[in-house]
């Protein structure tokens, strides 16, 4: 695996790890349900804006990508949109009045765990000895950050950002099965449903909008952290799989750390140190991760950015201007060879047994 499979899961992790002691900032000016709302309206409405933007000036290929899920898929994603982006927010927000940031930060970390072992038991992802190597290694960073000075203990505060990564990971297994759609469109759809709900909740309860400043803060916290975040997230779902997208993940509380310390200046002791090693190493085994067996393609016909490679050898019913990569409805036909792969779009299939 490259870094470049690797970076949309990286760069989704620092995006949501950072927000984490933002959102801890607006905690003190806004309810955790309304802040909850907010932040995931921040993401829906950002997110509609760019895909308006990205439609007024589309290729010829994606003008053959229609913006829409299909409705064999919706209970899929409004699953997820239950789990993710209702219940995950509110009990992180709720944690949050308890913990420090930099505590809720690490324990971040266990959304990561909650989201292999749902992939590995219950969807029958693939898990490679490296990958689950890589995984351990990472939580093994996690544990040595959470014994730092000032980390969580198993406070009420602490339990309920747990609740929030095990309501993400539930959301991260369900997103994968609509992450072959438009990821910002995916995106977009969560923040706007789990946004209006959140809202409307916390403003029925007796809430109240806050200052224009703060809810322009809410709002960019929750483009940045969920929306860019969550978009980036779902590229990488389409091309990892869940459990290498949530071992990736789980370095946000580093990233989470890092800002907190800036925010509530402190020096990092030994064991931030090496946990970032740890977690350092648990990322280099899953780059160098090689999976290759014979396999066979089942027919299989959906949309998304690709590229001609050995999987996408298809004529257009449509004049193409030959830029790569493109989107568009495309058919695949039946198909076994070897070649390294991982449980992307296109190699989700069985294993009869495991593969080192």
């Amino acid at each position: 695996m490259s870094i470049r499979n690797a970076a949309p899961a990286l760069a989704a992790a620092a995006l949501f790890g950072a927000s984490t002691p933002f959102a801890k900032l607006l905690v003190g000016n806004v309810g955790p349900l309304l802040l909850a709302g907010l932040l995931y309206l921040g993401s829906g409405v950002g997110l509609s804006l760019l895909l308006g933007l990205r439609r007024m000036r589309p290729s010829a290929a994606d003008e053959q990508a229609p913006l829409r899920i299909p409705k064999a898929e919706w209970p899929w994603l409004l699953g997820a949109v239950a789990f993710g982006g209702v219940l995950g927010p509110v009990f992180l927000l709720l944690g949050l009045t308890q913990t420090s940031g930099a505590a809720a930060s690490l324990l971040l970390n266990v959304e990561g765990v909650f989201t292999a072992v749902i992939a590995w038991f219950v969807f029958k992802e693939n898990a490679d000895r490296q990958v689950v190597l890589g995984m351990l290694t990472i939580m093994g960073g996690g544990l040595l950050l959470s014994w730092a000075p000032g980390a969580a203990s198993f406070s009420m505060g602490a339990l309920l950002i747990v609740a929030a990564c095990l309501c993400w990971a539930i959301d991260n297994n369900l997103t994968r099965k609509v992450s072959t759609n438009d990821a910002m469109l995916v995106a977009a759809i969560k923040g706007l449903i789990a946004g209006i709900s959140n809202t409307g909740f916390a403003l029925i309860s007796g809430d109240s909008l806050p200052a224009v400043n703060t809810l322009a803060a809410c709002m960019a916290v929750g483009f940045l952290g969920y929306g860019l975040s969550l978009t980036l997230f779902v590229v990488a779902l389409r091309g990892l799989g869940t459990a290498r997208t949530g071992a990736y993940f789980s370095i946000a509380p580093l990233f989470g750390v890092i800002i907190s310390f800036a925010i509530w200046p402190s020096m990092p002791g030994l064991l931030f140190w090496l946990a970032a090693l740890l977690m350092g190493i648990g990322t280099w085994l899953h780059i160098r991760e090689r999976h290759e067996h014979v396999h066979t393609h089942e027919p299989l016909e959906h949309s998304h950015r690709h590229r001609h490679d050995e999987h996408h050898q298809h004529s257009h019913d449509f004049a193409w201007d030959g830029v790569e990569p493109h989107a568009h409805p495309h058919q695949h036909v039946a198909m076994t060879h070897s070649h390294p792969h991982y449980p992307d779009i296109h190699h989700r299939h069985q294993h009869p047994k495991p593969h080192d």
